[in-house]
Protein backbone atom coordinates (compact mmCIF):
# COMPACT_ATOMS: atom_id res chain seq x y z
CA UNK A 1 0.00 0.00 0.00
CA UNK A 2 1.14 3.61 -0.73
CA UNK A 3 1.81 6.16 1.73
CA UNK A 4 -1.07 8.23 0.69
CA UNK A 5 -3.86 5.50 -0.05
CA UNK A 6 -6.92 6.27 0.83
CA UNK A 7 -6.76 9.90 0.90
CA UNK A 8 -8.97 11.65 -1.46
CA UNK A 9 -7.89 15.27 -3.26
CA UNK A 10 -10.15 17.44 -4.72
CA UNK A 11 -8.06 19.45 -7.00
CA UNK A 12 -9.32 23.39 -8.36
CA UNK A 13 -5.79 24.16 -9.97
CA UNK A 14 -4.63 24.82 -13.25
CA UNK A 15 -1.35 25.58 -15.64
CA UNK A 16 1.33 24.29 -13.18
CA UNK A 17 1.85 25.29 -9.62
CA UNK A 18 -1.43 23.25 -8.22
CA UNK A 19 -1.31 20.43 -10.94
CA UNK A 20 2.29 19.77 -10.51
CA UNK A 21 1.67 19.22 -6.58
CA UNK A 22 -1.35 17.19 -6.72
CA UNK A 23 0.55 14.97 -9.25
CA UNK A 24 3.24 14.45 -6.72
CA UNK A 25 0.90 13.19 -4.23
CA UNK A 26 -1.44 11.27 -6.56
CA UNK A 27 1.97 9.78 -7.12
CA UNK A 28 2.44 8.54 -3.71
CA UNK A 29 -1.26 7.10 -4.23
CA UNK A 30 -3.80 9.74 -3.36
CA UNK A 31 -6.54 9.79 -5.74
CA UNK A 32 -6.78 13.31 -6.85
CA UNK A 33 -9.81 14.53 -8.43
CA UNK A 34 -9.43 17.29 -10.91
CA UNK A 35 -12.24 19.84 -11.37
CA UNK A 36 -11.62 21.64 -14.42
CA UNK A 37 -14.41 24.58 -15.64
CA UNK A 38 -16.53 24.27 -19.13
CA UNK A 39 -13.53 25.11 -21.83
CA UNK A 40 -11.24 22.79 -19.41
CA UNK A 41 -7.61 23.85 -17.99
CA UNK A 42 -5.97 26.30 -19.78
CA UNK A 43 -2.98 24.46 -20.32
CA UNK A 44 -4.59 21.38 -22.86
CA UNK A 45 -4.80 24.47 -25.20
CA UNK A 46 -0.45 24.79 -24.94
CA UNK A 47 1.35 23.88 -27.87
CA UNK A 48 2.40 20.79 -28.77
CA UNK A 49 -1.26 18.91 -29.11
CA UNK A 50 -1.06 15.91 -28.85
CA UNK A 51 -3.96 12.65 -28.77
CA UNK A 52 -6.32 15.67 -28.86
CA UNK A 53 -4.88 17.78 -25.90
CA UNK A 54 -1.93 19.53 -25.15
CA UNK A 55 0.83 17.48 -23.96
CA UNK A 56 1.95 19.43 -20.85
CA UNK A 57 -1.69 18.75 -19.86
CA UNK A 58 -1.42 15.04 -20.20
CA UNK A 59 2.22 15.51 -18.57
CA UNK A 60 0.88 17.45 -15.73
CA UNK A 61 -2.53 15.72 -14.67
CA UNK A 62 -1.45 11.54 -15.18
CA UNK A 63 -3.18 9.60 -12.86
CA UNK A 64 -6.08 11.91 -12.01
CA UNK A 65 -9.77 11.91 -12.44
CA UNK A 66 -10.94 14.72 -14.84
CA UNK A 67 -14.63 16.05 -13.82
CA UNK A 68 -16.41 19.19 -15.69
CA UNK A 69 -18.38 21.27 -13.39
CA UNK A 70 -19.64 24.80 -13.65
CA UNK A 71 -19.18 26.28 -9.99
CA UNK A 72 -21.66 29.19 -11.09
CA UNK A 73 -24.14 26.62 -11.81
CA UNK A 74 -26.51 25.13 -8.88
CA UNK A 75 -25.41 21.70 -10.12
CA UNK A 76 -22.07 22.47 -10.18
CA UNK A 77 -21.77 23.55 -6.85
CA UNK A 78 -24.17 20.54 -5.20
CA UNK A 79 -21.34 18.29 -6.65
CA UNK A 80 -18.64 20.43 -5.65
CA UNK A 81 -20.74 19.95 -2.38
CA UNK A 82 -20.97 16.31 -2.11
CA UNK A 83 -17.08 15.99 -3.05
CA UNK A 84 -15.67 18.11 -0.45
CA UNK A 85 -17.96 15.90 2.34
CA UNK A 86 -15.58 12.90 1.87
CA UNK A 87 -12.21 14.06 0.76
CA UNK A 88 -9.33 14.95 2.91
CA UNK A 89 -7.70 17.81 0.88
CA UNK A 90 -9.15 20.57 -1.35
CA UNK A 91 -5.91 22.78 -3.14
CA UNK A 92 -7.10 25.85 -5.17
CA UNK A 93 -5.18 28.57 -7.36
CA UNK A 94 -7.58 31.07 -7.43
CA UNK A 95 -6.48 35.14 -6.40
CA UNK A 96 -7.76 35.61 -2.77
CA UNK A 97 -11.50 35.86 -1.99
CA UNK A 98 -12.43 33.99 -5.11
CA UNK A 99 -13.57 30.83 -3.35
CA UNK A 100 -15.50 32.77 -1.05
CA UNK A 101 -17.56 34.46 -3.71
CA UNK A 102 -18.00 30.80 -5.08
CA UNK A 103 -19.18 29.79 -1.42
CA UNK A 104 -16.59 27.47 -1.03
CA UNK A 105 -14.06 29.94 1.37
CA UNK A 106 -12.41 28.22 3.87
CA UNK A 107 -15.02 28.85 6.98
CA UNK A 108 -17.66 27.73 4.53
CA UNK A 109 -16.28 24.51 3.20
CA UNK A 110 -14.74 23.61 6.85
CA UNK A 111 -17.93 23.63 8.47
CA UNK A 112 -19.09 21.05 5.74
CA UNK A 113 -16.06 18.60 7.08
CA UNK A 114 -14.19 19.64 9.64
CA UNK A 115 -11.32 17.64 8.91
CA UNK A 116 -10.29 18.90 5.37
CA UNK A 117 -7.04 20.15 4.59
CA UNK A 118 -7.87 23.46 2.56
CA UNK A 119 -4.50 24.66 0.74
CA UNK A 120 -4.41 27.85 -1.51
CA UNK A 121 -1.62 28.66 -3.76
CA UNK A 122 -1.39 32.00 -4.92
CA UNK A 123 1.29 34.78 -5.82
CA UNK A 124 1.40 37.14 -3.26
CA UNK A 125 -0.52 35.08 -0.44
CA UNK A 126 -3.91 35.11 0.99
CA UNK A 127 -3.03 38.51 2.77
CA UNK A 128 -1.28 41.96 2.71
CA UNK A 129 -1.03 44.61 0.52
CA UNK A 130 -0.56 42.64 -2.52
CA UNK A 131 -2.92 40.17 -2.31
CA UNK A 132 -5.21 40.79 -4.90
CA UNK A 133 -1.82 41.69 -7.76
CA UNK A 134 -1.94 39.80 -10.80
CA UNK A 135 1.34 37.67 -11.50
CA UNK A 136 3.38 34.64 -13.14
CA UNK A 137 6.69 33.41 -12.38
CA UNK A 138 8.70 36.21 -13.74
CA UNK A 139 7.15 39.06 -11.19
CA UNK A 140 7.54 36.84 -8.62
CA UNK A 141 11.32 37.13 -8.70
CA UNK A 142 11.51 40.50 -10.11
CA UNK A 143 9.30 41.96 -6.96
CA UNK A 144 11.21 39.67 -4.23
CA UNK A 145 14.94 40.42 -5.65
CA UNK A 146 16.01 37.19 -6.86
CA UNK A 147 16.56 37.60 -10.18
CA UNK A 148 18.59 40.89 -9.68
CA UNK A 149 21.25 38.83 -8.17
CA UNK A 150 21.59 37.42 -11.42
CA UNK A 151 19.55 38.94 -14.35
CA UNK A 152 23.00 38.91 -17.60
CA UNK A 153 24.15 41.59 -18.92
CA UNK A 154 21.83 44.82 -19.08
CA UNK A 155 21.86 45.33 -22.52
CA UNK A 156 21.40 41.40 -22.98
CA UNK A 157 18.93 40.34 -19.93
CA UNK A 158 18.12 36.50 -19.65
CA UNK A 159 14.93 34.93 -18.40
CA UNK A 160 16.03 31.82 -16.25
CA UNK A 161 15.44 28.57 -17.37
CA UNK A 162 13.43 27.26 -14.81
CA UNK A 163 9.72 28.20 -13.37
CA UNK A 164 11.14 28.96 -10.13
CA UNK A 165 8.20 30.34 -8.49
CA UNK A 166 6.09 27.94 -9.74
CA UNK A 167 7.29 25.31 -8.94
CA UNK A 168 9.82 25.90 -5.71
CA UNK A 169 7.39 28.62 -4.44
CA UNK A 170 4.37 27.01 -5.45
CA UNK A 171 4.00 23.14 -5.93
CA UNK A 172 6.89 22.20 -3.44
CA UNK A 173 5.72 23.96 -0.58
CA UNK A 174 2.30 23.02 -1.07
CA UNK A 175 2.72 19.28 -1.02
CA UNK A 176 4.91 19.81 2.13
CA UNK A 177 2.30 21.34 3.69
CA UNK A 178 -0.46 19.24 2.76
CA UNK A 179 1.57 16.65 3.87
CA UNK A 180 2.64 18.65 7.26
CA UNK A 181 -1.07 19.27 7.77
CA UNK A 182 -2.31 15.76 7.33
CA UNK A 183 0.70 15.03 10.04
CA UNK A 184 -1.33 17.11 12.54
CA UNK A 185 -4.93 16.21 11.69
CA UNK A 186 -3.75 12.13 12.22
CA UNK A 187 -3.12 14.44 16.23
CA UNK A 188 -5.67 16.91 15.80
CA UNK A 189 -8.73 15.43 14.16
CA UNK A 190 -9.15 18.72 12.01
CA UNK A 191 -7.65 20.40 8.99
CA UNK A 192 -6.50 23.86 8.60
CA UNK A 193 -5.87 26.60 6.07
CA UNK A 194 -2.56 26.44 4.23
CA UNK A 195 -1.97 29.95 2.46
CA UNK A 196 0.98 29.28 -0.09
CA UNK A 197 2.31 32.26 -1.42
CA UNK A 198 5.04 31.74 -4.81
CA UNK A 199 6.55 35.02 -3.57
CA UNK A 200 7.25 34.21 0.05
CA UNK A 201 9.94 31.18 -0.91
CA UNK A 202 12.32 33.47 -3.33
CA UNK A 203 13.14 35.39 -0.44
CA UNK A 204 14.41 31.14 0.94
CA UNK A 205 16.75 31.10 -2.68
CA UNK A 206 18.33 34.46 -2.06
CA UNK A 207 19.67 32.79 1.09
CA UNK A 208 23.42 33.46 0.31
CA UNK A 209 22.74 37.28 -0.44
CA UNK A 210 20.76 37.69 2.91
CA UNK A 211 23.25 36.25 5.05
CA UNK A 212 26.21 38.70 3.83
CA UNK A 213 23.22 41.52 3.60
CA UNK A 214 22.29 40.82 7.39
CA UNK A 215 26.21 40.19 8.55
CA UNK A 216 27.27 42.77 7.04
CA UNK A 217 24.94 45.90 5.74
CA UNK A 218 25.81 45.50 2.25
CA UNK A 219 23.88 44.09 -0.16
CA UNK A 220 25.45 42.30 -3.33
CA UNK A 221 24.37 43.44 -6.47
CA UNK A 222 24.41 41.74 -9.65
CA UNK A 223 27.35 39.06 -10.53
CA UNK A 224 28.87 39.51 -7.03
CA UNK A 225 28.61 37.05 -5.17
CA UNK A 226 30.64 34.00 -5.69
CA UNK A 227 27.64 32.34 -6.60
CA UNK A 228 26.29 34.58 -8.94
CA UNK A 229 29.25 35.57 -11.19
CA UNK A 230 31.78 36.95 -9.42
CA UNK A 231 34.12 33.80 -8.35
CA UNK A 232 36.53 31.65 -11.24
CA UNK A 233 35.40 28.70 -9.08
CA UNK A 234 31.71 29.11 -9.92
CA UNK A 235 31.55 30.12 -13.79
CA UNK A 236 30.28 29.42 -17.00
CA UNK A 237 33.08 29.37 -19.43
CA UNK A 238 33.04 29.28 -23.46
CA UNK A 239 35.36 26.23 -25.26
CA UNK A 240 36.76 26.51 -28.26
CA UNK A 241 34.01 24.17 -30.28
CA UNK A 242 30.85 26.61 -29.08
CA UNK A 243 30.24 23.92 -26.13
CA UNK A 244 29.90 25.55 -22.34
CA UNK A 245 32.31 24.55 -19.84
CA UNK A 246 30.10 24.39 -15.89
CA UNK A 247 33.07 24.77 -13.35
CA UNK A 248 31.84 24.49 -9.48
CA UNK A 249 35.26 23.89 -8.18
CA UNK A 250 34.74 25.79 -5.38
CA UNK A 251 35.97 23.91 -2.34
CA UNK A 252 39.93 24.11 -2.23
CA UNK A 253 40.57 20.69 -3.49
CA UNK A 254 38.38 20.89 -6.50
CA UNK A 255 39.81 23.72 -7.32
CA UNK A 256 43.88 22.88 -6.95
CA UNK A 257 42.59 19.56 -8.97
CA UNK A 258 41.63 21.94 -11.69
CA UNK A 259 43.92 24.46 -11.69
CA UNK A 260 46.37 21.71 -12.05
CA UNK A 261 44.88 19.86 -14.85
CA UNK A 262 44.47 23.53 -17.15
CA UNK A 263 47.76 24.38 -15.90
CA UNK A 264 47.30 27.44 -14.40
CA UNK A 265 50.30 29.05 -12.80
CA UNK A 266 50.36 29.57 -9.01
CA UNK A 267 50.24 33.56 -8.92
CA UNK A 268 46.50 33.34 -10.51
CA UNK A 269 45.58 29.91 -8.59
CA UNK A 270 45.46 31.74 -6.26
CA UNK A 271 42.03 33.46 -6.95
CA UNK A 272 42.15 35.70 -3.79
CA UNK A 273 44.63 38.37 -5.15
CA UNK A 274 42.96 39.63 -8.19
CA UNK A 275 40.09 37.63 -8.98
CA UNK A 276 38.90 39.07 -12.60
CA UNK A 277 42.85 38.23 -13.71
CA UNK A 278 42.51 34.57 -12.54
CA UNK A 279 38.58 34.68 -14.32
CA UNK A 280 40.30 36.14 -17.29
CA UNK A 281 43.36 33.19 -17.38
CA UNK A 282 40.72 30.76 -16.71
CA UNK A 283 38.44 31.60 -19.99
CA UNK A 284 41.44 31.82 -22.33
CA UNK A 285 42.77 28.44 -21.17
CA UNK A 286 39.45 26.91 -21.58
CA UNK A 287 38.37 28.75 -25.20
CA UNK A 288 41.99 27.00 -26.05
CA UNK A 289 40.06 23.24 -26.87
CA UNK A 290 36.78 21.84 -27.49
CA UNK A 291 34.15 20.58 -24.78
CA UNK A 292 34.86 17.69 -26.08
CA UNK A 293 38.50 17.42 -25.49
CA UNK A 294 37.80 18.94 -21.79
CA UNK A 295 34.91 16.78 -20.88
CA UNK A 296 37.18 13.06 -20.28
CA UNK A 297 39.75 15.41 -18.35
CA UNK A 298 37.17 16.69 -16.30
CA UNK A 299 35.88 13.57 -14.97
CA UNK A 300 38.97 11.86 -14.58
CA UNK A 301 40.17 14.78 -12.30
CA UNK A 302 36.98 14.41 -10.50
CA UNK A 303 36.97 18.16 -9.68
CA UNK A 304 33.18 19.50 -10.22
CA UNK A 305 33.69 20.58 -13.77
CA UNK A 306 31.44 19.25 -16.18
CA UNK A 307 29.85 19.95 -20.01
CA UNK A 308 26.65 21.96 -20.66
CA UNK A 309 24.24 19.10 -22.12
CA UNK A 310 21.33 19.85 -24.19
CA UNK A 311 18.14 18.31 -22.35
CA UNK A 312 17.92 16.22 -25.64
CA UNK A 313 21.68 14.77 -24.22
CA UNK A 314 20.64 14.59 -20.69
CA UNK A 315 17.00 12.48 -21.68
CA UNK A 316 19.72 9.95 -23.12
CA UNK A 317 22.53 9.74 -20.27
CA UNK A 318 22.72 6.22 -19.00
CA UNK A 319 22.82 7.34 -15.80
CA UNK A 320 19.02 8.75 -15.56
CA UNK A 321 17.80 5.91 -17.63
CA UNK A 322 19.68 3.70 -15.05
CA UNK A 323 17.25 5.56 -12.61
CA UNK A 324 14.44 5.02 -14.34
CA UNK A 325 13.07 8.66 -13.97
CA UNK A 326 11.77 7.91 -17.98
CA UNK A 327 10.39 4.09 -16.75
CA UNK A 328 6.59 5.81 -16.14
CA UNK A 329 4.36 6.50 -19.49
CA UNK A 330 1.49 8.68 -19.57
CA UNK A 331 -1.75 7.05 -21.83
CA UNK A 332 -3.56 9.33 -24.39
CA UNK A 333 -6.55 9.05 -25.81
CA UNK A 334 -6.20 7.57 -28.82
CA UNK A 335 -3.82 4.82 -26.93
CA UNK A 336 -0.39 6.29 -28.01
CA UNK A 337 2.08 6.99 -24.61
CA UNK A 338 4.32 9.34 -23.63
CA UNK A 339 7.17 9.29 -20.87
CA UNK A 340 5.59 10.61 -17.55
CA UNK A 341 7.14 13.56 -15.81
CA UNK A 342 9.78 13.01 -13.75
CA UNK A 343 9.46 13.57 -10.08
CA UNK A 344 10.94 13.87 -6.60
CA UNK A 345 8.92 11.19 -5.01
CA UNK A 346 11.04 8.22 -3.87
CA UNK A 347 10.46 5.09 -6.16
CA UNK A 348 9.55 3.14 -2.73
CA UNK A 349 6.66 5.47 -2.46
CA UNK A 350 5.23 4.89 -5.83
CA UNK A 351 3.29 1.74 -7.78
CA UNK A 352 5.24 -0.27 -10.32
CA UNK A 353 6.78 1.75 -13.54
CA UNK A 354 3.71 1.53 -15.87
CA UNK A 355 1.46 3.83 -18.19
CA UNK A 356 -1.86 5.94 -16.05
Amino acid sequence: MQPLSGIRIVDLTNLLPGPLATLMLAEAGAEVIKIERPGGDDLRRYAPNWQGTGAAFSLLNRGKTIRTLDLKTREGVRALHQLLEDSDVLVEQFRPNTMEKLGFGFDSVSSLNPRLIYCSISGYGQQGPRAGEAGHDLNYISSTGLLSLQPGPPDRPVIPPALIADIAGGSFPAVINILLALRQRDRTGTGCHLDIAMSDAMFTFAWRALSGYWATGAMARSGQRELTGSAARYRLYPAKDGGIIACAAIEEHFWQRFVALIGLGEALADDSRDPDATIEAVAAILASRGASEWEPLFAEADCCVTIVRSLEEALGDPHFIARGLFARRVGGAAGGTLPALPVPIDPQFREPAGTG
